[in-house]
């Protein structure tokens, strides 16, 4: 990171120095929350949890030679200055914003309902043909995780490509106040979060609280098919960029009536779907085309691409550099991770799921060799119809080409029940987590494929390792 002096992080966070004069003006090197992370200069932020209070280990942090701590109590007798706060993390979050500010980089900011991941991925593999890019890692996307992404920007990077999650209205202002992107990204409105957000509308107005910190000039870069972004055709007096499959508007009718969605500015034709090796698509923009095999299976990773060709086309990109990057994205664990082992093909999609991105797997999934295994558990935070909703995603195996279903968890009971009713596909329905593991080893034979997908509450990343052997 670039380096903040401790009166510039006392004035930045509004706390109080406590300390020697002479430190003031020392800079620190990083800023971290682990007290196992800890380097010689760095700055330690204290965090409270449910078990583990961060302030117990200020004594061993500066042993590893931490500069400073910030505090929530004044301390006694402590072995460096440490600078007194109401709320340590709303001091990091102020502490991220006022560092975000200080530097020349640009920012794309990335949300949405589904495959928020999956597409911060595939832009920084597009960005990363031109620019040095950073990324959001793992699942530091939210109130915590986003301020210390943001502090992992150093001098080299010349775009940070930075995922925001929320669960709650209010919590994008606070995001995208630290953020503040130049453009921001919107993958779609689903079903997720309904048990705070509660409707799709309360959804967008949550997801586009984003707008409200775009930087002087910004671009929003929105799905064109969804039909509620397709609303919001001005953000903040500029035209939004919208991207989707075939160019012109048309008409689609929902329970709420007819929706006219919009125009798109880059668009797919000539989708073709190659099973879980990848899909074919020719991709237009600005009077522009070219084809190109996506690496990743399922349309809804022609829409990631299409968000990626978007963003590079504000940043100035060709279409082979963005071509490039397309080519060269990659999956990560948890994401649609594919993996062979003792001749089963595993689809591991386990890090989280709603409504939404559970069809899309099960789509990925019938389009695969050999028989086909769906392994699916609980979706959270889906409110009051979570039941229906489970069993609206049961009677999407209606048609479909799977093979067997295993559900475990207490809502996909209605899930199992749901499919059971509406298709030909063999149901296994399991209470407990270990009974499903035994009877789909029991059962699992070479040439299998199996998708497993659940909330990450679930634990369902168990069920890989157990497939794969891996610790």
């Amino acid at each position: 990171m670039r380096h903040m002096t401790l009166n510039e992080i006392a004035a930045a966070c509004g706390g109080t120095y406590a300390g020697a004069e002479k430190d003031r003006g020392k800079e620190v090197r990083g800023v971290v929350i682990d007290s196992r992370r800890v380097e010689q200069d760095f700055l330690f932020v204290p965090v409270r949890g449910a078990k583990v209070d961060g302030h117990d280990f200020i004594p061993q942090v500066f042993a590893a030679g931490a500069l400073a701590v910030l505090s929530e109590r004044e301390l006694s007798d402590p072995a460096g200055p440490y600078i007194l706060v109401e709320s340590t993390e709303e001091a990091l979050r102020k502490l991220a914003a006022f560092y975000r500010r200080a530097l020349d980089i640009r920012v794309v900011g990335i949300t949405g309902s589904v495959g928020k991941t999956s597409t911060k991925e595939m832009i920084a593999s597009v960005l990363s043909q031109k620019f040095c890019v950073l990324k959001t890692e793992g699942n530091f996307n939210n109130k915590i995780g986003l301020p210390l992404t943001i502090f992992q920007i150093r001098e080299e990077h010349e775009v940070a490509v930075l995922e925001m999650g929320i669960s709650e209205a209010g919590e994008m202002h606070v995001l995208a106040e630290m953020a503040r992107p130049d453009i921001c990204v919107i993958t779609n409105i689903g079903l997720c979060h309904l048990e705070n957000l509660l409707t799709r509308d309360g959804i967008l107005a949550a997801k586009t609280e984003s707008f409200a910190h775009l930087a002087e000039g910004g671009t929003a870069v929105l799905n064109g098919d969804d039909d509620k972004l397709c609303t919001c055709k001005n953000v903040n007096g500029r035209p939004a960029v919208f991207y989707g499959l075939g160019r012109e508007a048309r008409s689609v009718q929902t329970k709420q009536g007819e929706y006219l969605l919009a125009d798109k500015e880059v668009y797919a034709t000539d989708i073709r779907a190659h099973g879980l090796s990848g899909t074919r698509a020719v991709i237009h923009a600005g009077g522009e085309q070219f084809a190109v095999e996506i690496p990743l299976a399922g349309e809804h990773n022609v829409y990631n691409a299409l968000a990626a060709v978007c963003v590079g086309r504000q940043l100035g990109m060709t279409m082979e550099e963005i071509r490039r990057g397309i080519l060269s994205v990659q999956t990560i664990g948890g994401r649609n991770r594919l993996i062979q082992s003792g001749g089963v093909t595993i689809i591991d999609d386990c890090y989280n799921a709603n409504p939404v991105s559970m069809k899309a797997s099960i789509d990925v999934l019938s389009g695969a060799p050999g028989r086909r295994i769906a392994v699916l558990g609980d979706m959270g935070e889906l409110g009051a119809d979570e039941k229906a909703l489970h069993a609206m995603v049961g009677e999407y195996f209606a048609g479909k080409r799977i093979d067997l279903l295993f559900c475990a968890g207490t809502l996909s009971e209605a899930l199992a029940d749901a499919a059971r009713g509406c298709s030909t596909t063999e149901v296994y329905y399991f209470r407990d987590k270990e009974e499903l593991i035994q009877k789909l080893a029991a059962v699992k034979k070479a040439g299998d494929t199996i998708l497993v997908k659940a909330s990450h509450f679930m634990g369902f990343g168990e069920i890989v390792r157990q497939l794969t052997g891996e610790e």
